[in-house]
């Protein structure tokens, strides 16, 4: 199931950014307008984080990372990579 952003009814008040949003500005677009994140470790691929879209797995990850951090940072250079293809 892909993230999505809750909106109040009948709010006129304009979207304020949030930390993740202002470090992964990708990552948000990803999961808002293009598809989901599955992250974790799971018997049937080595990957830790996979990106997924309605045709299926876009990219995965490496199965090792120093932290969560550099394997968001990953994430967030290769998404800018695959929306800037699909524009």
């Amino acid at each position: 199931m892909g993230l999505q952003r809750r909106e109040w009814a009948g709010s006129d008040m304009p979207k304020k950014s949030t930390p993740f949003e202002d470090t992964y500005p990708n990552i948000t677009q990803w999961v808002e307008s293009y598809g989901w994140l599955e992250i974790g470790q799971d018997d049937s691929s080595p990957a830790f984080i996979k990106a997924l879209d309605a045709g299926g797995l876009v990219w995965e990850s490496s199965k090792k990372y120093t932290s969560l951090d550099a394997a968001l940072r990953d994430l967030e250079a290769r998404l800018e990579k695959i929306i800037a293809e699909i524009g």
